[in-house]
C-alpha cells in the first residue's frame, strides 16, 4: 500500500511540475499597454497592406502584392491572445492560420512574411499589437444541431 502511494505522490508531482516549460514558459510575460492611434501609424509604415487587409484600413500609396492577401480581423471562433500578436509578427512562421493557403509559404514551409525584428522597435510592436487586436470579435461556436432519427 505504501508503495502504490508513494508511486501515486510521485506521479502526481511530476505530472504538475511538467506543466511548466522551464525557461520556456511563457509565465511572467507581459508588455505595456500600447497607443492605438501609434500602431497604425506603424502598420502603415511598414506597408503591411501590401499583404494584408484590414477593414476600414486603406492607403492608395501602398503596391499590393498580386500573389498574397491575407484578411486581418473579424469573427474568430476562439480569443486571439496578446501572445500569439506578438508571436506572429516576431516568428511569422511559428503557426500559420490557415496552413491550407500556399500563397502565404515558400516552399519551404516558410512564411512569406518579411521579419521584421531588425527594423521595427519593440515600442512599435506593442503599439501594432494594440492596433491590431481590437479588430477582431469573438463569434461564440454554434454547434450543429443532429437531426434525431428514432431506431
Amino acid at each position: 500500500m505504501k508503495y502504490i502511494l508513494f508511486t501515486l505522490l510521485i506521479v502526481l508531482s511530476l505530472t504538475l511540475f511538467s506543466c511548466d516549460k522551464g525557461v520556456d514558459s511563457p509565465r511572467g510575460f507581459s508588455l505595456p499597454k500600447g497607443n492605438i492611434e501609434t500602431g497604425k501609424t506603424v502598420f502603415l509604415k511598414y506597408q503591411c497592406l501590401a499583404c494584408h487587409t484590414l477593414k476600414g484600413v486603406e492607403d492608395s500609396s501602398i503596391v499590393k502584392q498580386q500573389d498574397i492577401s491575407v484578411s486581418l480581423g473579424g469573427e474568430k471562433t476562439k480569443i486571439i491572445t496578446y501572445a500569439e500578436f506578438v508571436t506572429s509578427i516576431i516568428n511569422p512562421s511559428h503557426k500559420f492560420s490557415n496552413p491550407h493557403s500556399p500563397e502565404v509559404r515558400t516552399p519551404q514551409g516558410k512564411s512569406k512574411m518579411k521579419v521584421f525584428n531588425d527594423v521595427m522597435t519593440v515600442t512599435e510592436l506593442i503599439d501594432l499589437v494594440s492596433f491590431l487586436q481590437p479588430n477582431y470579435t469573438l463569434k461564440p461556436y454554434q454547434q450543429t444541431r443532429y437531426q434525431y432519427y428514432p431506431h
